[in-house]
């Protein structure tokens, strides 16, 4: 037998029913999240309840039906469905005598574990700090001796309250620390920024839920529409497979170019401290010139999602942005694809060209909805600007003519300032 064979971590999934619409997506989506931190969920046990108990979230008699569930099914880990206060973490522990993990904990773990760049790693460990912050305690030793040993009571007492304030501050120098270190790293990414705004290349984000999609499908347009490189990102079918934003350069049949920027993805109750930690990740979709909202159609649960991704969005101050609506895995459902709803909704499996290409047209229709189209005489002498043309417009028609050549173009506002002397 293989000793070296790791299980996962045998965990139970609780919360607090408190009459709230989507209690159980959201209890649904606890299970998947564990799953994602390599957890078996052993056991689901609710309480319905008008509102939580201020010093244990559970009432009394649940606190000890979750003890003994932990203890018959060996679990080490019990996970709150919402997140606790120091005082209810605390006394959960001392109750259960197991590990408590509150919802905000948790996708703090998966996010350090997923986190690959220095930037994701910075923002992480901040995150993690902050949660951490208002949870320091005095060790079991130290409570233990400011209550006892008489006369060095209150010298005990002073020791343990300085340690803890030394702890503090230790933990905000941390937090100080890597927020210069991020802020350096957020220079050179805003000055790229502005480099690519610069370029008047217009830009395109994906957004949505974790593991809707929005890996696949820049893969597959990059695959379709890139620059000949082989510069997939890392996609898999798993909560949170990639916390870095990756942006790639895609050239259409037509010579339009656009970027695509593939972002974080969202979940319900994703903790403020990290929403805040990864604005500057989100930066992208911020500046973006179009959002293209990923769901999982496939999911019963999908509107739900959308409703999160939009609350999500208001909540790192991203609203006004024109969004296409993306429904993807539809071959995993009876619904027809690829389909085209209105300008902004589009149904499709993002592993079938067809339904990209379909994709691509309605980014296209939205992001160069303001190309004009020109006829241009250019003199023979001037056949650098020619080339340009070729290289850089889509030539829907070529004439030559004693004077010069003559070009039918569709090109960008800009280009068609810059050649405005030559049209006809």
């Amino acid at each position: 037998m293989d000793t070296n064979i790791q299980t996962d971590e045998q965990v139970i999934i609780t919360g607090l029913d408190t009459g709230q619409q989507d209690y159980d997506y959201s209890m649904t989506e606890l299970a998947e999240l564990a799953q994602a931190n390599h957890m078996t969920v052993v056991q689901r046990v609710d309480q319905v309840i008008d509102r939580p108990n201020p010093a244990t979230y559970f009432g009394k008699g649940k606190v000890e039906e979750i003890a003994e569930v932990a203890a018959a099914n060996h679990a080490t880990t019990i996970i709150t469905n919402d997140e606790l206060t120091p005082s209810q973490l605390r006394n959960l522990e001392e109750e259960t005598k197991v590990r408590i993990l509150d919802r905000t904990a948790l996708i703090l773990e998966i996010f350090a574990t997923r986190a690959k760049s220095k930037e994701a790693k910075l923002q992480v460990q901040i995150a993690k700090l902050q949660y951490q912050l208002p949870r320091l305690q005095t060790s079991a030793s130290q409570r233990l001796d400011q209550q006892t040993g008489g006369g060095s009571g209150f010298t005990n007492r002073g020791a343990g309250e300085t340690k803890l304030e030394m702890d503090r501050r230790v933990i905000q120098r941390q937090i100080s620390h890597l927020r210069h270190e991020l802020a350096e790293i957020n220079r050179s990414e805003d000055t790229k920024r502005r480099r690519r705004e610069k370029s008047n290349i217009p830009t395109a984000a994906l957004v949505g839920y974790t593991n809707a999609g929005k890996s696949t499908i820049m893969n597959g347009l990059v695959e379709r529409y890139g620059m000949g490189e082989d510069k997939t990102v890392f996609a898999k079918d798993m909560l949170f497979a990639t916390l870095d934003t990756s942006i790639r350069r895609l050239t259409l049949p037509s010579k339009k170019d656009f970027l695509l920027s593939d972002t974080v993805g969202f979940v319900s109750k994703l903790p403020t401290n990290l929403v805040e930690s990864f604005k500057s990740t989100l930066a992208e979709a911020a500046n973006a010139d179009l959002l293209i909202q990923v769901i999982d159609y496939s999911d019963p649960n999908y509107e739900e999602m959308m409703q999160t991704t939009a609350k999500t969005l208001k909540q790192i101050g991203i609203d006004n942005i024109p969004m296409v609506n993306v429904f993807n895995k539809a071959d995993k459902t009876e619904i027809e694809f690829p389909v085209l709803e209105g300008d902004d909704q589009v149904v499709i499996s993002a592993k079938q060209a067809e339904s990209l290409d379909l994709l691509v047209d309605v980014i296209r229709k939205h992001l160069f909805k303001d190309y004009v189209q020109a006829k241009l005489l250019l003199p023979f002498a001037d056949g650098q600007q020619v080339s340009y043309l070729n290289e850089h417009t889509n030539i829907l028609d070529t004439e030559y003519r004693n004077e010069g050549t003559l070009l039918t173009v569709e090109m960008s506002p800009q280009d068609a300032q810059r050649f405005a002397k030559y049209e006809v």
